[in-house]
């Protein structure tokens, strides 16, 4: 069991992308005050997360993971949160029916608001500034001001995430997330989107599933909430050790920031500081695999964040790219098989895709997109696994960051909306797209 200095065990180890602050003593004021605040997630809606993704790991459940790339304080507000819920309900709708399998639908909302980078400076005619690490650290905005690292700023993101949790679980639980009206929004997507008229067949299926029960007098709980869950990825280390509490019916230590909890690919060295802390919380987890990871790797971290082989405690979120994905993944999912490790695989088919346009933006194909799920899937089918998940970036609204799709987006069209604050995302669109044929791949799996 971790005691409360376990958990700063963390604070002598090597730990990668976190931002130079100025001053030391306005840190500590900051996370001080982080401290006192009120949890923003209970342990026993982490402990719920948990059982459920244990149903996945036991290829009974599958995940729906998705929501902005980096959240801003700007989007913090009803529409943008609503738009975003919205899209992710009626992709889980679609998801549910087709796959005759429960979604679990996790938000990547209310948290997501620091991003690793590459370079931690960035340079502009002749100018160098720190780089943007999200509006956790610094602002968008290329100005010595607006670059400074400030961390009060953490503040305004554990208040961003308050209000944008606080959304979600009205709309979720006050009516909006009715299943017969979230079957409506889909419904209009099929008669508006010319990719969206492949899948009339499908909506009229649902349309008839639902007439059929509301004909025998069915109206179950479920038809009118959901159960939904935020995640982030744990990036700014002093951020989730503020808000780590010691649960008191249980005396085990929950990062209250989020029910779901995730190491990146470029933190999840196995003797630095983010698997060390994610090792000793409560919370269920999971760790970003990119093309380079080896079996040995995947085990090892196994063996660091679920050595007692808890269903539901560890998730890996493959991130291999379209190219990439057939060869790389089999090896990994073999010798997981063998050691007989729970683990739900998930497939992030967004973070190997992305590319440079000739306009200079980064942008990302959703051929490519669905290429890396589609092989995720055929990976799966060949080793007789689960595909237990995918994990995307999406906006609900009707941006033009990503190339092709329903209404298809060219290259020259990327400037029209590009709103990200960091990486390119699907529009609601593509999104639904994407859910769509998911749901034709699950159906054959």
């Amino acid at each position: 069991m971790s005691t409360t200095n376990d958990l700063d065990v963390w604070r002598g180890l090597p730990a990668l992308q976190q931002p130079q602050w100025d001053d030391p003593a306005e840190v500590r004021a900051v996370v001080e005050e982080l401290a006192q605040l009120p949890p923003l997630v209970f342990a026993g809606e982490c402990d719920q997360l948990r059982a459920r993704l244990g149903d996945v790991a036991r290829g009974e459940a599958f995940v729906l993971q998705g929501g902005d790339c980096a959240e801003t304080f700007a989007g913090s507000n009803a529409d943008a949160v609503r738009n975003k819920l919205k899209t992710l309900l009626q992709m889980a709708v679609v998801l549910t029916y087709a796959a005759s399998v429960p979604v679990v639908k996790m938000g990547r909302m209310a948290g997501q608001f620091a991003k690793p980078r590459s370079k931690p400076m960035e340079a502009r005619d002749g100018v160098e500034l720190p780089a943007y690490r999200g509006d956790m650290v610094n602002g968008l905005e290329f100005t010595p001001e607006a670059r400074r690292n400030d961390p009060r700023r953490l503040l305004r993101a554990y208040h961003a995430s308050a209000v944008t949790l606080n959304l979600c679980r009205a709309f979720t639980k006050g009516g909006y997330a009715d299943l017969r009206q979230v079957h409506r929004w889909n419904q209009d997507f099929v008669a508006q989107s010319p990719a969206g008229r492949r899948y009339e067949r499908l909506a009229g299926e649902i349309d008839r599933a639902l007439t059929f029960m509301k004909a025998c007098g069915a109206n179950p709980d479920e038809f009118h909430g959901v159960e939904f869950y935020s995640s982030h990825e744990a990036l700014l280390l002093e951020y989730e050790r503020a808000l780590t509490r010691v649960d008191s019916l249980s005396g085990l230590p929950y990062d209250v920031s989020a029910h779901f909890l995730w190491i990146g690919e470029r933190t999840r060295q196995l003797d630095g500081a983010h698997v060390d802390f994610l090792s000793r919380i409560r919370n269920p987890i999971g760790v970003k695999l990119g093309p380079t990871t080896s079996p040995d790797d995947a085990l090892a971290l196994i063996e660091k964040l679920n050595p007692e082989g808890e269903p539901g405690r560890l998730t890996f979120v493959t991130r291999m790219g379209a190219g990439k994905i057939r060869d790389a993944l089999p090896p990994l999912i073999e010798k997981v098989r063998q050691s007989g490790a729970p683990v739900a695989w998930i497939c992030d088919p967004m973070h190997g895709n992305t590319f440079e346009a000739p306009s200079g933006h980064k942008t990302r194909r959703v051929d490519d997109v669905l290429d890396e799920v589609a092989g995720f899937f055929e990976v799966h089918r060949a080793l007789g696994t689960h595909p237990g998940g995918i994990h995307i970036e999406f906006t609900g609204d009707d941006v033009t960051e990503c190339v092709g799709g329903g209404h298809p987006i060219v290259e020259g069209d990327l400037h029209q909306r590009y709103e990200t604050a960091c990486d390119p995302r699907l529009n609601r669109g593509q999104s639904l797209d994407l859910a769509f044929m998911v749901a034709e791949l699950y159906r054959k799996s």
